[in-house]
C-alpha cells in the first residue's frame, strides 16, 4: 500500500493537496508528521483525510526545529512504507518588523524555512532514490520569486528554499524521482489569519487543483493564481530603483 507524507501535517494548504492526491490514490495511508500537543493532535485532520478516502492516518512528531530529528525521521517513515508522494509544507511567517530587527526572530525564520526545508529535502530525495520513485512537492511563495522590503527575512527563507527544491529536480532526472515546486501567493489559511487583505488571495483547495495539474503536465514549478508566472518573470526584470517605488 503506498503512502502520502505530509511534512506540515496541520498546514491548510498541506491538507488541501493530501485530499487532491488522495482523489487519484485512494486507499492510501497517510502520515502527518507535525509537533505534538497535549490535546489530541490531528483529530480534525484524521476524520478530514479518513472522508477523502486515506485507508489510515498516523501522525508523526516532527519539530522543524530539531534538525538533528530529520534524516532519522525520514528514513523510519520510509522503512516502514513506499512513499508515492511527500508534500512540504510546513513554514512559518512570523512578524516581519521582528525578523529583521531581532536576532532570534531572523534565526527561527531562516531556520524553519530554509534550513530544515533543505535538510528534509536532501533525506527525501536520498530515500526516494532508493526506492526509484516518488513526487516531492514543495510549497514555496511567490514573495521568493523577487523579495520586497515588506516581507524580506520571509522572502529571503522562501528564495533559499525555492532554489534548492527547483535545482534538486534538475539534480534527480533519470532517477524515478520528480520534484513540483508551487508558488503561492496569500492563500486564505490560519497563517495569513488577522492580517491586511491583500490582493489575488486565493483559497487552498485552488492551490491543491493548479498542484495537480502541474503533477499531471509533468511540470516542474507551478503559481497560484497562474498569472503570477508571468507577472514574476516581468518583476525579475524591474530596475532596482523602479521596484523600490512600488507599493510594499
Amino acid at each position: 500500500m503506498s503512502a502520502i507524507l505530509l511534512l506540515g501535517g496541520r498546514s491548510g494548504i498541506g491538507l488541501a493537496i493530501v485530499e487532491a492526491l488522495l482523489s487519484e490514490t485512494s486507499g492510501a495511508t497517510v502520515l502527518l508528521a507535525q509537533r505534538p500537543r497535549p490535546e489530541a493532535p490531528g483529530s480534525d485532520a484524521e476524520e478530514r483525510l479518513r472522508a477523502a478516502g486515506a485507508a489510515e492516518v498516523e501522525v508523526v512528531d516532527f519539530d522543524a526545529t530539531a534538525l538533528e530529528t530529520h534524516a532519522t525521521l525520514v528514513e523510519g517513515v520510509f522503512a516502514e512504507h513506499q512513499v508515492s508522494h511527500a508534500v512540504v509544507a510546513f513554514g512559518v511567517l512570523g512578524n516581519q518588523e521582528e525578523a529583521w530587527t531581532e536576532v532570534a526572530a531572523a534565526q527561527r525564520l531562516l531556520t524553519v524555512n530554509s534550513t530544515a526545508a533543505v535538510g528534509i529535502g536532501v533525506a527525501l530525495a536520498n530515500a526516494m532514490r532508493r526506492q526509484a520513485s516518488g513526487k516531492i512537492i514543495a510549497l514555496s511563495s511567490v514573495a521568493g520569486v523577487r523579495v520586497r522590503r515588506s516581507n524580506f527575512v520571509y522572502g529571503a527563507s522562501k528564495a533559499a528554499m525555492d532554489a534548492f527544491y527547483l535545482n534538486l529536480g534538475v539534480a534527480l532526472e533519470g532517477t524515478g524521482v520528480r520534484v513540483l515546486v508551487v508558488r503561492p501567493g496569500a492563500v486564505a489559511t490560519g497563517m495569513i489569519a488577522g492580517n491586511k487583505p491583500v490582493a489575488f488571495t486565493v483559497e487552498a483547495p485552488q492551490v491543491a487543483e493548479t498542484t495537480m495539474r502541474g503533477l499531471a503536465a509533468g511540470k516542474d514549478v507551478v503559481h497560484v493564481p497562474s498569472l503570477f508566472g508571468p507577472g514574476m518573470a516581468l518583476a525579475a526584470l524591474l530596475p532596482r530603483a523602479l521596484w523600490r517605488r512600488l507599493p510594499v
